[in-house]
């Protein structure tokens, strides 16, 4: 396909950072890809690879990295922000410190903030002047960073409140192994993305205590539901969580090795402790922290999610995750189509209002 060749930063060289930056110099674009760490940096140009996140993956040379920020923001347009969740105001100040040109911001992570409850869109817009943020798009979907370095076919979402500027994102990504869907419901892909990971730590719960299929089949679906229940009272469009951005990566994440959080939740049905797990992990475990904003948001909204403050109990307050699994178990009869009926009940009667 004929298409503009972009240069386009990637801020975050960590293993989604450098998967995405090979998808983007696939397409013929210049990418620079920037990292806090000085030896990192180096072995991306020397070697033309980044082995503590992507082991035996050959780097593509059009990939230049960058260990100062400013170098990597000068004379571009588009911005791929690829860092935890908890890093995006730190980085988000020093992007505007080094004085850059108006530029749009690509983000590709996936949680929320704890406390202030928001989503990391919205995180970038009350962090950016407006005189330097053109748009905001979200990329996100069932997509390991490890087979998409490995040109794996992968499917994704973009979304946006400029759909124009998600198209655009759109044509910048797409090829055939790396397909990209738009999607014009903002919130519920960036809930959807984020609160996967809980149900992802539960799965691996549930997993590590050797529970089996049927119990990961009923966390599965069961989170799905809680996840469309808050999504849905927060402004998303519900079929939004049958999709990419929903029960896809919903499944990816809950399913594969992998995923961080199944690991990390593993590791917990195994006996381990929270601080023992994150230190083994030695990368960011996103869901730990979207269970405590995932459980404000619960109670802001006034929203059953059982999984969700089970779950926040194992993490935070010495619940045995067993003792945890067998709380839900016992919970009070219901009716399951009482979710779908009040889910698309809430949505009808915005649209109506």
């Amino acid at each position: 396909m004929n298409r503009k060749q972009e240069k386009v930063a990637v801020i975050g060289a960590g293993s989604w950072g450098t998967a995405l930056a090979i998808v983007l110099a696939d397409n013929g674009h210049e990418v620079r890809l920037w990292g806090h760490n000085a030896d990192q940096i180096d072995e991306i140009n020397q070697t033309h690879s980044n082995k503590k996140y992507l082991p035996d993956i050959e780097l593509p040379v059009a990939i230049k990295g960058y260990s100062s920020l400013a170098e990597a923001l000068t004379g571009l347009e588009i911005i791929v922000l690829a860092v935890p969740t908890k890093a995006i105001r730190e980085v988000i100040r020093k992007m505007v410190a080094c004085n850059p040109e108006p530029f749009t911001i690509v983000h590709v992570s996936k949680g929320i903030e704890p406390d202030s409850l928001l989503r990391i869109s919205e995180i970038i817009e009350q962090e950016m002047p407006e005189s330097l943020l053109m748009d905001v798009v979200v990329l996100s979907g069932p997509s390991h960073a490890e087979e998409v370095s490995l040109r794996h076919p992968t499917t994704v979402a973009v979304t946006s409140k400029n759909m124009v500027a998600a198209e655009a994102i759109q044509d910048l990504f797409i090829n055939h192994n790396f397909r990209v869907y738009t999607n014009p419901d903002i919130v519920g892909v960036e809930i959807g993305g984020a609160l996967k990971n809980i149900i992802a730590l539960a799965a691996g719960i549930s997993d590590g205590l050797g529970f089996g299929d049927n119990a990961k089949a009923a966390l599965m679906t069961r989170g799905l539901a809680e996840i469309a229940r808050l999504g849905t009272k927060m402004g998303a469009n519900p079929l939004t969580f049958s999709g990419l951005a929903g029960i896809g990566d919903l499944i990816v994440t809950c399913t594969s090795v992998h995923s961080r959080n199944w690991r990390a939740g593993n590791m917990l049905g195994k006996g381990q402790s929270l601080e023992e797990v994150l230190d083994n992990m030695g990368m960011v475990v996103e869901g730990v922290r979207t269970t405590k904003a995932a459980y404000q948001l619960s109670k802001k909204y006034d929203v059953s999610m059982p999984i969700t403050n089970i779950l926040y109990d194992v993490l935070f307050n010495g619940v045995n995750p067993k003792a945890g699994v067998e709380s839900l178990m016992g919970r009070m009869k219901t009716n399951e189509m009482e979710d779908l009926v009040n889910i698309l009940g809430e949505r009808t009667t915005d649209t109506i209002n």
